[in-house]
């Protein structure tokens, strides 16, 4: 039987970018298997370093780009850019993988179907999906692209602890990290602790 082909990444471009939140360095990456493109923000020197601040950060167009209220996952992004910022070191991975995998009109399906009572991880099943589609393999080769030698993760997801931990890259230090809460998110943040078990 054949083996699965490894997920390998390729540096496409690398630039400056000044920003809001502290100036860093922006790598253009390309997954080998289906040609996504992905990002790594870098802030300092992380080559060979250990304890380098990390956050592995999935797509979410409506939270980063549009401030949505609906999740927490812009509060989570800028949080970390102002945190890693601070520290003078860090990375903040950027995984192209809009609403937990389903892509981006199928989040927007999602969300109607949580207009009509369901949550979050209902309606990703309803619309025959599995709760979470995102996978971590990519972030893994990114961090070995990227040389760094032990992280402290930023996130209250267990499956990113799992895939990292399974992949051999060590966690130094789990730090929580959440956004803020409000009257539009509370039965998100709620199904996430609950269904996904995350961290909360």
């Amino acid at each position: 039987m054949k083996s699965a082909k490894a997920v390998k990444v390729k540096v496409i471009a690398k630039a400056k970018l000044p920003s809001k939140y502290g100036n860093f360095i922006i790598y253009a990456f390309r997954k080998n298997l289906d040609g996504k493109e992905h990002l790594a923000i870098v802030k300092g020197e992380v080559a060979n370093q250990e304890n380098v601040p990390l956050r592995i950060h999935s797509e979410c167009l409506t939270g980063d780009a549009l401030g949505s209220l609906r999740c927490d996952c812009g509060d989570q992004l800028r949080k970390s850019l102002k945190h890693i910022d601070k520290k003078g070191k860090g990375v903040v991975i950027y995984l192209r993988q809009e609403g937990r995998g389903i892509g981006l009109n199928n989040k927007i399906k999602a969300y109607a179907l949580q207009d009509k009572g369901l949550d979050t991880y209902d309606a990703n099943v309803k619309l025959g999906f599995k709760p979470d589609e995102r996978t971590y393999e990519i972030a893994n080769a990114i961090i070995r692209v990227l040389k760094i030698k032990s992280v402290l993760l930023m996130t209250n997801n267990p499956e990113k602890i799992k895939a990292l931990n399974e992949s051999h890259i060590r966690i130094k230090k789990i730090i929580k990290h959440c956004g803020e809460t409000n009257d539009f998110n509370r039965r998100y943040l709620k199904t996430k602790k609950t269904k996904f078990k995350h961290l909360l």
